[in-house]
């Protein structure tokens, strides 16, 4: 059994002398497993592996897509340096013993001999854990089981990969409070901030050609619309304020699109990118996050929270624990679960006064970002290779990885 330990919330990087950026041979490769599509949204995995990416060589291994002709893997280097691993499996083959050889033949081609191994999904352990890495993480972004469609081994899964992994990080911090005696060595990472790419939204003055026409005051989302969008609130919120106009920007996923509440003043505009973003944030007046309050979001750490927050939007939210905590706590967004609460909220919010709000804001977000978020798990991740590898090496660590960050422009 795993000891109980103190809470370990980790938001910043800690201090290390710098050092030369060419870490040398005895920084391993890693291999990533994962149930996102890397071209699918940007968040977590794309944020931390192209860091790692600047160090490192970094291989992305997706899920499998299953098709008529011979099982392979198609390789190709992805953006931020990371490369990208799909599976084709034929569907008449025996998955996990054709993915066990594919990934084997794999990793002897492309000389991958010292690696740690970096899971987002315990799923693919069937055909990877004869694997003999120097480390394994598992990065516990979400509680996978309590999405639509999970397949009801992912538990049974999830506990194995708990009794394999080195270390273990989850997305936040009730994820963190909901795990924490499963395993010795874990660590709660919230959802971090690349917050110079999102305050352009700030300045930003052109507007994207589908939105110019959207009138009146215009409350936004993006991000995945699925089964964890509150779309009676959402539909009785278009209802309650005609005047007022709900940009919707993301894929909808998982639910029959039918079923979206088609109001005249509802704008469902798809997916945009990255880079796209702040520009629609920047005609903005309000930020939303209208998820339904069930199991699928018990979990949850909006990493969407502080991008609407750094693009200097106001912000309104359902009562998510890690949106109450800290930003509905600290002031800076707004808690609503029903039509009539949201609406006056969003009235709140509109006359508050803009500028000591976004002082708050400015002063909470300059305590974190994905780059000192990257460089505290890297510190962790080398401790445990040095422990592996180099037995009577100092036992917490050198942060060469962390400082060479710094040095090199990464941090």
């Amino acid at each position: 059994m795993y000891s109980r330990f103190v809470p370990k919330y980790i938001l910043f990087m800690s201090p290390s002398t710098i050092l030369d950026d060419r870490l040398g041979t005895d920084t391993p490769d890693l291999v990533c497993f994962s149930h996102l599509r890397w071209n699918f949204v940007y968040q977590r995995p794309q944020h931390l592996l192209s860091r790692f990416a600047a160090q490192r060589r970094v291989f992305y291994v997706e899920e499998p897509i299953f098709i008529d002709g011979k099982s392979h893997l198609k390789h190709s280097r992805g953006n931020s340096g990371v490369d990208l691993v799909v599976p084709h499996l034929q569907h008449s083959d025996d998955a996990a013993e054709t993915l066990k050889t594919l990934i084997d033949d794999f990793f002897q081609e492309n000389q991958i001999h010292f690696y740690a191994l970096w899971y987002y999904t315990p799923m693919q352990l069937p055909w990877t854990s004869h694997l003999k890495p120097v480390a394994v993480v598992y990065d516990c972004m979400d509680e996978l089981s309590a999405f639509k469609g999970a397949p009801p081994e992912l538990g049974k899964r999830e506990l194995e990969l708990l009794q394999w992994a080195d270390l273990v990080f989850t997305g936040g911090h009730s994820l963190y409070e909901a795990k924490q005696d499963q395993h010795q060595n874990i660590y709660a990472f919230p959802s971090s901030i690349d917050a110079p790419h999102f305050a352009r939204a700030r300045t930003i003055t052109v507007e994207p050609e589908d939105q110019m026409s959207i009138p009146g005051v215009r409350l936004g989302f993006f991000g995945v619309i699925d089964e964890r969008m509150d779309l009676e609130l959402v539909a009785g919120m278009a209802a309650a304020r005609p005047d007022w106009h709900l940009v919707m920007i993301g894929p909808v996923v998982k639910i029959d699109p039918a079923t979206l509440p088609q109001l005249a003043n509802i704008h469902y505009l798809g997916m945009k990118t990255y880079d796209e973003l702040p520009t629609y944030m920047a005609g903005w007046d309000i930020a939303m996050l209208p998820f339904v309050r069930n199991d699928s979001t018990r979990f949850i750490s909006p990493t969407k929270t502080p991008e609407y927050l750094a693009a200097g939007l106001p912000v309104v939210s359902t009562s998510i624990r890690d949106v109450i905590r800290p930003y509905g706590n600290a002031g800076v967004v707004q808690i609503a679960d029903t039509p009539e609460e949201f609406v006056a909220a969003v009235e709140r919010a509109l006359a508050e006064d803009a500028s000591q709000r976004l002082k708050r804001v400015d002063a909470m977000l300059s305590q974190t970002s994905w780059s000192r978020t990257w460089g505290r798990m890297a510190e962790l991740l080398e401790d445990v290779v040095q422990r592996r590898t180099k037995p009577k090496a100092v036992q917490h660590g050198t942060g060469k990885l962390a400082a060479a960050a710094v040095a090199s422009g990464h941090a």
